[in-house]
């Protein structure tokens, strides 16, 4: 096979993740809105169906206790579970769960399985369901079906149609490993940015203990780290642990190493995408002797229905490590004599008696994590109260706020963690107003650099992996963000007082009900910015604006949770941060993360650095990496002076982020600069990007691409636009 230009140079900067935001792979073209086509289904009907083949046990897959329920919550689970907030990718969105690598991972031994079972109903809706949003739905039909009462389901998850390239899922090259260097200083419970996960293919943390021992201590650390980076507090977490393993079982009957084939990715063409064939079995798909994890057994008396009885088993018996049959460690009673057993999942003639995990005693053995199971012990309605909540969070957390939510199962109550913005009670600006409050605008006392940077910094927050941030609801005004450093807080409070005084002498001097909110202002001053910046260059152009955007307060802001959206680093603005221990590689890598969290392509990525460098809409020192003597102006200068030969590069940090551009003949400093910049001269894609833009007919097309790629930042979190 040839080698890609990826395994030449393994250090090649990743600009190659971004070309996904610039196709689209799926089968259904531009025009399909699958909004519009879920809105066509009867959800009940769908439930209906979904509950046929659960209860329906197949040949070729058997049934554990004659219910697939238990089945199809661990893929639900496994689907949404691999969520994570700091860069908020991953999740159900997508049904990602069916392509590589969380197809093969070995935490999800099997669940090709339960994709399998589900074919058929996938078959009968065509592009009317997603494989993302059947997923998810038929954990929460599981649930019901086994007696559980959910707190709702919302539809609208696409499916995407090739792996999520930009994911970073840890150091390791081997699955089922976990290397310190996945965490600070290697401790256990202190995991490195972005990661959530514990362990390379695992969508937490390993059942068995940190590195496989039955650590109670680190395995509750790792729990405790784990949950909080998926935004879960420890009554969530505790909730959605024991909630989930009161059904079904896990499968150890023995070792997975030595009788597991290859996963679907590395099976044989006649499995046709299902993996994991039982070694010696005569069946393709794997015989009765299921084998998952290695660890085996149930967890109570009643595996196919609701009620506290893991909460019980759990509470209620002193357990013991020990090695099962599979040959991991798995905790047993110390008085089995006195667990109630439950039916063989196969043979309901036989008993099983139940188990635990580890991570199940870390619970017990937690003070603060103990206390919430025994309030679930003495009050059950409150743990399913707890569960429903945390089990909706769970499905939903990556997508978006309440707009998004598509169906009839759709909750009322909105909670703060989907980031609520307020419906507009006023009548929206027309293009007169649009045109008096930018001539206000543009006549105070800010500059064009302080509107665009304004503007960028509130909409720039967006993040297409799971639809938070973004200028709606100028968040920005708000903790935490207008403290953040990348911000500059102190000139954020006179540009925002400026705002707020134009907002203030509008809004009172109207007769009618027209109003404007601050975050459509901060978006308008932006595009004025660029409008007036443009036509200094000798360019009449207009961006587009679309009013509608309304004014967050701060209790509908979860501060904790939007520290997650906190740059570290800002290669648009120029802002390398301080120090930071995570697994981004150099500043330039952190760029093409945060461009393709704004759904950006290459040369979107690259006409918008040069555009905010022209405008001065940089952190701090607005002559870093300017490279022009017409400040302000939306020229292509930046382009121009970064490919001229009569210019040279020195590094003058000791990490060498930041250099001087020297003439080469006087050894004069002209300007500073840094990898941010560089990486456009350096990079053979992008340097490619930097001769189109930098040539002599190339800075109309500059300016053009730029207002489109402006445009498209500013409107990210519009859902509602066509």
């Amino acid at each position: 096979m040839t080698w890609s230009n990826r395994d030449w140079w393994p250090d090649l900067l990743r600009v190659d993740i971004l070309d996904d935001n610039a196709v689209d792979a799926g089968p259904y073209g531009e025009d399909f809105d699958y909004a519009e086509e879920f809105q066509k289904l009867d959800l009940e009907e769908v439930k209906a169906d979904i509950e046929e083949v659960m209860t329906a046990s197949q040949e070729w897959w058997p049934a554990d206790y004659g219910h697939y329920g238990p089945l199809f919550i661990r893929m639900a689970w496994h689907s949404a579970g691999t969520y994570r907030t700091l860069d908020g990718r991953a999740g159900a969105s997508g049904g990602l769960q069916r392509l590589p690598p969380e197809s093969s991972w070995p935490d999800n031994v099997n669940l090709d399985k339960a994709r399998r079972l589900l074919q058929p109903v996938k078959l009968k809706y065509g592009r009317q369901l997603s494989w993302a949003d059947l997923m998810v739905l038929a954990g929460n039909v599981a649930l019901e079906s086994m007696g559980f009462e959910t707190f709702g389901f919302a539809g609208g998850r696409e499916d995407e149609y090739t792996p999520n390239e930009a994911v970073e899922w840890g150091p390791e090259t081997e699955w089922e490993t976990t290397s310190p260097e996945r965490f600070h200083e290697g401790e256990v419970g202190n995991l490195k940015d972005p990661l959530a996960n514990t362990v390379m293919g695992l969508i937490y943390v390993n059942p068995e203990g940190p590195y496989g021992e039955p650590d109670l201590e680190g395995s509750a650390k790792n729990i405790r780290n784990e949950f909080e980076r998926m935004a879960m507090t420890d009554e969530e977490t505790v909730a959605l642990i024991a909630g989930g393993h009161t059904f079904g079982k896990v499968h150890g009957a023995d070792d997975p190493d030595e009788n597991l084939g290859p996963e679907p990715e590395a099976a044989p063409i006649d499995q046709q995408g299902l993996g994991w064939q039982r070694e010696g079995s005569e069946d393709k798909i794997g015989g009765l002797d299921v084998i998952t994890s290695g660890i085996e057994g149930p967890w109570n008396a009643t595996p196919i229905q609701w009620d506290t009885g893991y909460v019980d088993n759990l509470l209620d018996h002193e357990w013991e490590p020990h090695k099962g049959p599979g040959g991991a460690w798995q905790w047993r009673a110390k008085h089995e004599e006195d667990l109630e057993p439950a039916p063989d999942a196969q043979d309901s003639s036989e008993t099983q008696l139940p188990m635990m995990l580890t991570t199940d005693v870390a619970l017990k053995h937690d003070p603060d994590y103990r206390a919430v199971l025994e309030r679930f012990q003495e009050n059950p309605d409150e743990f399913q109260e707890a569960f429903a909540r945390a089990w909706f969070k769970l499905l939903h957390r990556d997508m978006g706020p309440p707009e998004r939510y598509l169906g009839p199962e759709v909750p009322d109550e909105t909670m703060i963690w989907q980031d609520p913005v307020p419906g507009a009670d006023y009548e929206l600006v027309g293009e007169e107003a649009i045109d008096e409050l930018e001539a206000e605008i543009l006549d105070s006392d800010l500059s064009v650099p302080q509107l665009a940077k304004t503007a960028w910094a509130s909409a720039s927050t967006y993040r297409d992996s799971d639809k938070r941030g973004g200028a709606n609801g100028a968040r920005i005004r708000l903790e935490p963000q207008r403290s953040w450093e990348v911000n500059e807080p102190e000139e954020l409070e006179t540009i925002l007082s400026t705002y707020e005084e134009i907002q203030g002498e509008f809004n009172g001097s109207r007769s009618d009900d027209v109003r404007v909110s601050l975050a459509d202002l901060i978006v308008l001053g932006g595009n004025a910015a660029v409008e007036q910046a443009a036509g200094e260059a000798g360019y009449d152009v207009e961006v587009p604006f679309e009013p509608g955007r309304t004014d967050a307060v701060q209790e509908q802001t979860d501060v904790e949770s939007f520290e997650a959206l906190e740059p570290k680093a800002d290669g648009f603005r120029n802002y390398l941060g301080g120090e930071y221990d995570d697994l981004y590689d150099s500043p330039e890598e952190r760029l093409v993360d945060h461009a393709h969290l704004l759904t950006l392509s290459v040369p979107e990525m690259t006409v918008l650095v040069g555009g905010v460098r022209a405008l001065g809409a940089t952190y701090g020192d607005a002559d870093r990496a300017a490279f022009t003597d017409e400040p302000d102006t939306l020229t292509n200068d930046f382009f121009v002076n970064l490919l001229d030969m009569n210019y040279e590069w020195e590094p003058v940090s000791e990490d060498g982020d930041v250099f001087e551009i020297r003439d080469r003949d006087t050894g004069d400093v002209e300007w500073e600069a840094t990898r941010f910049d560089l990486i456009f001269g350096s990079n053979a894609r992008l340097r490619a990007l930097a001769d189109a833009y930098g040539a002599a007919d190339g800075e109309e097309v500059f300016v053009r691409d730029f207002v489109a790629a402006w445009s498209k930042v500013m409107t990210l979190d519009r859902f509602g636009l066509e």
